[in-house]
């Protein structure tokens, strides 16, 4: 067992690693802490010590992965013009590429009921996520039910790509994939 990184107090971060691993690997069903635990090297107890149960860690994980959405849209925004339209776009790419890259923790944060969705640090995490998207529907002129259509199309083009359901745009060059999706995502919100 290797107790060094609870030493030098990165324990929670390798369990929170060895969670997103196990659940990218065997999926929520089969997701349990004994699992987690066996795969960071450390005791059975010390899951649930920084968690308390399976639903406490996918709840921290929950947190770590609309941190990691947000990020992962916030890559994709700093390379795009900075004009609100593109920014709506790039966010809506960023949406896809987290997708694509972390499909457990996207159907972890947007399709499962395992997480406690009443912590506050995991309200607080997704409500950073949809005050993002809805401020950059503001920007366009888009209202609540623009930022519904646009939410709507960016989740729908990631679950059916992320689930290989979109297999012509997933053959496509990333450069014309991209073209493809922006193209959808521009339908979604009012024109200038």
């Amino acid at each position: 067992m290797d107790d060094h990184r609870y030493h030098h107090g990165d324990l929670r971060a390798a369990l929170l690693a060895a969670a997103e691993a196990e659940l990218s690997e065997k999926g929520i069903e089969a997701f349990s802490l004994r699992s987690v635990a066996k795969r960071a090297g450390v005791s059975h107890a010390a899951p649930a010590h920084h968690f308390g149960d399976a639903r406490g860690l996918l709840t921290a994980l929950a947190v770590a992965g609309f941190r990691r959405f947000l990020a992962t849209q916030h890559q994709r925004e700093a390379v795009a013009d900075p004009t609100p339209r593109a920014q709506l776009v790039a966010a809506g790419l960023g949406y896809v590429d987290f997708a694509l890259a972390y499909p457990a923790l996207f159907r972890l944060i947007f399709s499962s009921d395992r997480p406690d969705f009443t912590d506050p640090a995991l309200c607080q995490a997704g409500d950073a996520a949809y005050a993002h998207l809805a401020d950059q529907v503001t920007a366009v002129g888009g209202g609540a039910l623009e930022t519904a259509a646009v939410w709507a199309t960016a989740h729908g083009l990631a679950d059916l790509l992320a689930a290989g359901r979109l297999k012509t745009l997933a053959a496509l060059p990333p450069e014309s994939r991209d073209s493809a999706l922006a193209a959808a995502l521009m339908r979604s919100f009012p024109a200038p």
